[in-house]
């Protein structure tokens, strides 16, 4: 079912703190893991998503024209201007901006997408669990499914297979089967590179494959 906007800005700002807490006291040597994101670190992912906690509809167009458009630009400033020196900074600006409910022009759904990939990014390499709301993501994962790749989804990356939800049976499109926990699917369709041995099914090999990460940073909405 999809959720109203009340209820994504409140999963958002939920997963948001979680993540604080998941991050205050780690070592200095894990902000300089690699995430699953191609090309950042965990901390570049926090200052990432401060980023986009502060951007709004009108700040995203400028920011996207002083960038001449380009996506990676716009993203890779967006990061220098809020990586801190101290990434324990960083996360203090994260923590000022954890209810704000600013978003660019795009679909609400992103922000789902952004929380619980972008939550993923930085816990799977850190090996902290991450527990998500199941219309969170199941949410997001409709969203990537019906979005081209070109528009930061992953339609392409799931054609001509039906993934299913293995803890509740539901399902998206049609082909070979891939049975999987949703945020493991929404991992694999959003790009991220998920082990085979999470996914049963005729189909697990060729989604596996379709979600090795390229050296991009359009995805999900906005990386």
């Amino acid at each position: 079912m999809r959720a109203g906007a009340a209820t994504v800005w409140e999963d958002v700002h939920a997963e948001r703190r979680r993540l604080l807490d998941d991050l205050t006291g780690v070592s200095d040597a894990a902000w300089r893991t690699p995430s699953l994101c191609p090309g950042w670190d965990v901390h570049d992912v926090v200052a990432h998503l401060v980023d986009t906690a502060r951007t709004g509809r009108v700040s995203f167009v400028r920011d996207l024209l002083a960038a001449h458009m380009d996506f990676d630009r716009a993203n890779a400033r967006g990061i220098a201007r809020h990586k801190r020196d101290d990434p324990r900074a960083t996360l203090g600006a994260l923590r000022d901006a954890v209810d704000l409910t600013r978003t660019p022009p795009v679909n609400l759904a992103t922000r789902l997408v952004e929380a619980v990939v972008h939550g993923e990014d930085v816990r799977r390499p850190l090996g902290i669990p991450g527990a998500y709301p199941a219309r969170a993501v199941t949410q997001a994962l409709a969203y990537q499914l019906r979005t081209p790749v070109t528009f930061g989804g992953g339609r392409e990356r799931a054609a001509g297979l039906r993934l299913v939800d293995r803890s509740t049976g539901e399902s998206w499109g049609t082909g070979e089967g891939v049975a999987a926990d949703a945020v493991d699917l929404l991992l694999a369709v959003s790009g991220r590179p998920v082990p085979q041995e999470r996914f049963d099914g005729p189909g697990a090999p060729r989604l596996v494959l379709a979600a090795q990460p390229v050296p991009t940073t359009q995805q999900e909405g906005d990386r």
